[in-house]
Parts: structure tokens; sequence; C-alpha cells
């Protein structure tokens, strides 16, 4: 075995004697191993962070933007190795492993971008007799250090979605990866090694869950940016309600396909989407389809398409490009969805293909006649498992998307512009799907959810929005 991987504290490598091990999901064994951020490193960082924020909201935006350019064509230079690398940790097949990194490039080349543009607003005061000659700026200040924590699930793209977004705006950032996928991040910092940003800027360290939260009370990071469970998540919220937060928690995105989405066209295409983004991840993402409303004179064509296209997908060794559904992230993991279908089972639910567990992997599933107060129906599953349920009308289907605790995003299926419409303003939910399922996401757009999938929202400008606050200048006995 190497030596273990260093971590980076205020840009610069380290190591610490707190060695763990990387374990691939797939088969258990070992494929790296990491140092852990020793104490005395997580306070460096953290005080370099506090001490270079004024350096780092003035510098230019073109060195900002150049650092955030460096790392988006560094992404798409390392691909493959970085893909392979993502892929051992995670057990993400390597077919999808393949398409993150792309995306992580084009979420620091879209931060490059705002970061250019991100200018403030001029307002002319002389609207009010007493403000005559007066002319106000207001501009978006860095509120300080970001603390960016992030899960196992996505460990390049939801990394970026922290790190990119505060460096556009000049504000330091200290990110906590996921203890089983550290592997990712850490490569990532070097590449941010490589860029011109000043020391205490950016810091990647592996650390156990009590440093975690030492850090989340730290007054020095004002700023915690969180994606994870909904447990985890409002704790962190409860233990620093005076900070600043972004909580991108979980969810049990619903489909709906509405009553005139019935030629054969339209329902190979809803089928075809349904059986990828419910079981890609192995369902592992917050976005993943788990719940299938469908009109009922549409529902045996629909229910026979997904369940054909679902016993076609490849499960396996994630390393073998030809993997669709590879393996969940423990075997813990693994077990739960396991539960979770038995007893869904036991209470009358009926396994229309998959149901069977190998180890880490479970195999594609899809259910039908769920009770709803069962747990594979009414929490995240996290898993690859859809459950598939028929609706009288295109109403009542809005009516159970709205049927749970969650609302990050939903899809609807429909040719209908009225229906459409009606969805969007109805469904709580962070953002509506037209025509397709609610894993659709592109990494410049609004992403966030309500009711117990979170608080604020990423996507880059979004995400700025969230890490500062604004500033006014008035000018006075301007001539305007």
């Amino acid at each position: 075995m190497s030596e273990a991987a260093a971590y980076w504290t205020a840009g610069t490598p380290a190591r610490s004697s707190d060695v763990v091990d990387v374990v691939h999901p797939y088969d258990g064994r070992v494929v790296a191993t990491v140092c852990r951020a020793s104490d005395a490193d997580v306070e460096r960082a953290v005080a370099a962070a506090h001490a270079c924020r004024a350096r780092a909201a003035a510098l230019p935006a073109h060195v900002r933007a150049a650092a955030l350019d460096h790392v988006s064509r560094r992404l798409l230079e390392r691909t493959a190795d970085i893909a392979h690398q993502m892929t051992l940790e995670s057990g993400k097949p390597l077919k999808w492993a393949m398409a993150e990194v792309p995306r992580a490039a084009e979420t620091f080349r879209f931060a490059a971008e705002e970061a250019r543009r991100w200018s403030g607003e001029v307002q002319r005061l002389d609207t009010d007799a007493r403000s005559t000659g007066r002319l106000g700026l207001t501009r978006r200040v860095p509120r300080g250090p970001v603390l960016g924590i992030t899960p196992f699930n996505f460990p390049l793209n939801l990394v970026a979605h922290k790190v990119a977004p505060a460096l556009a705006v000049g504000a330091p950032v200290v990110l906590k990866p996921a203890p089983r996928t550290p592997l990712t991040a850490l490569t990532l910092g070097e590449l941010l090694a490589e860029t011109d940003l000043p020391e205490g800027m950016w810091s990647v360290l592996p650390m156990t869950d009590a440093q975690a939260a030492g850090l989340v009370a730290d007054p020095r990071l004002p700023v915690v940016s969180f994606t994870g469970s909904g447990a985890v998540g409002w704790q962190i919220r409860d233990s620093a309600p005076r900070k600043q937060m972004t909580l991108e928690l979980g969810s049990n995105a619903a489909v709906l396909v509405c009553a005139d989405y019935g030629s054969d066209v339209d329902l190979d295409l809803a089928a075809d989407r349904i059986a990828t983004f419910g079981m890609y991840q192995a369902g592992q993402s917050c976005i993943s389809v788990q719940r299938v409303y469908v009109a009922a004179n549409l529902y045996p064509a629909l229910a026979e398409r997904v369940v054909q296209r679902v016993a076609a997908l490849n499960t396996g060794d994630p390393v073998d490009p030809d993997t669709d559904v590879g393996p969940l992230i423990d075997e813990a993991a693994a077990e739960r969805v396991e539960r979770w279908v038995e007893e869904a089972v036991s209470a009358g639910a009926r396994v229309l293909v998959g149901g069977k567990r190998d180890r880490t992997t479970y195999a594609p599933t899809v259910l039908e006649h769920v009770p709803e107060d069962a747990a594979v129906f009414a929490e995240e599953v996290f898993g690859p498992v859809v459950v598939l349920s028929p609706v009288p009308s295109d109403e009542d289907g809005l009516d159970r998307v709205n049927d749970s605790r969650y609302g990050l995003q939903a899809g609807v299926f429909t040719h209908d512009l009225h229906t459409a419409f009606r969805a969007f303003q109805q469904l709580e939910v962070g953002g509506v799907i037209i025509g397709d399922v609610p894993s659709y996401r592109t990494d410049n757009l609004a992403y966030g959810g309500v009711k117990d999938s979170g608080d604020g929202r990423e996507g880059i400008r979004c995400a700025m929005t969230d890490y500062t606050q604004e500033r006014v200048m008035v000018l006075t006995e301007v001539t305007l």
C-alpha cells in the first residue's frame, strides 16, 4: 500500500497519523488510505480562512475567474482518471462517473462566468425630492468563510457546488468531504493548488464528525452549505441558528404521467426516463425517481414498459463500462433497502421485477400495490426502487405528489400547457420538470427544496447570493 493520501490545509498538503481506509463498495477491497486532518491542521485551516477573508473579497474578478477556469480545464483533461477514482471509492458505475466529471467542469466554468458578471446595481435616488443629487450603489459582499459539507453520492459535482460559488464571490472555503468518498475531493485540491489563489482561500479536510461539529459552531465560519440527510441537516440548523445556511436534504421524488401522454412514443419516452433515473446511481440521488403516479387509462401499458426496461439494466462491477446499476455505498444501506421492500411486500405490495440483494448490490426493483404508509413509499428509499400507482385523474395525481413531507423536484409528463402551469402552481416542490423525470438538473439553474427537503438554493448564482450580503453606498451631490 502506498503512502496515505494527504489532505489540504490552507492550500498546502499535510498528513497526520490518523489514517483510514477507503474501500470499494462493490467488493470491499481497500483502494486507498487517507489521512484525516489533525485538530491542529483543522484549526490552521480555519484561522487561515478567517485571516485571508478581506484579501479574498478584494481579489479582482479576473483572478477569481482565471482560477475557476483553470480547474474547469484540468478536470476535462483528467476526466478518465478522476472518473475511475470516483468509481472505486463510491461504487458509481463508470459510465455515470464519466458524465459527472464534465458536469463538474461545467460548474466551475459557470462560476468563472458569474465571477466576471458579479457587479451590483446602480439606483438613482432623486425619485424622492429630499434625495435630489443622490445615487445609490448596491453590491453583494462575502459574508465570510464558507464551511462546505458534502455527501458520498456525487463526490465531485456536489463538492464543486460548494467550492466554485465561494471562490467566485471571493469567500474562503473549508471543505469536509464525505468520509467514504474523500479521494475525488482531494484530487480537486491538487487542481486548486495549481492556481494563484492566496494561502488560506481553500482547504479540503477529511475529518471526524466531532471535528465537523466544532466547525459548525465556529463563528469564524459564518456560512454553512450542507448536502446530506435531513436528520443531520436540521440538527446543523438548530445548533447554529444565527449562521447563514444552505441545506440540500433528502427527497422522495415523484413523477406524474398525465392522461394526455398516451401515444406509444410518449409511453416509450416516459418508461425509458423512469427506468433509467429510478435506478441510476443505484437510486442514491435525492432526485432519483421513487414514486410514479400514472393516469389509470395508461397504467397497464406504462407499467409493462417500465418493467421491461428495468429488467434490461445491467448490474455488476461498476468499473465495467457496460454496468448500468452498481452497488449501494455499503452493505448496511443495501440491507435497509431489502428490509423496506420485504416490509412492503408483507403489507400487500407486489414485486414486478427485482427484489433481490447480493451483498451491497440490490437488484433494480419495481413495486405496485404499495401501502402509502410503507417506508419504501413514504420515506426516501435512496436505493434502486420505484413504486408505481394508478390515479383516476391528473388533479388527483398532483395531490398525491404533494402528499409527502418532502419537496425537492417533481416530473410531469404532459403535452397540455394548462396542465403544465397548473402543476407549476400547485406542486409543493422546489422544481417542476415538464416532459421529463425530476432527476433533471442543470448546474446554473436554481436548485433546492421545500418542506423536509431543505432550505436555500444552489445553482451557481443562487449559491453566490446565499454566500453574500448586500452593502449599500450613497453618493451625494451627484449630477444625474
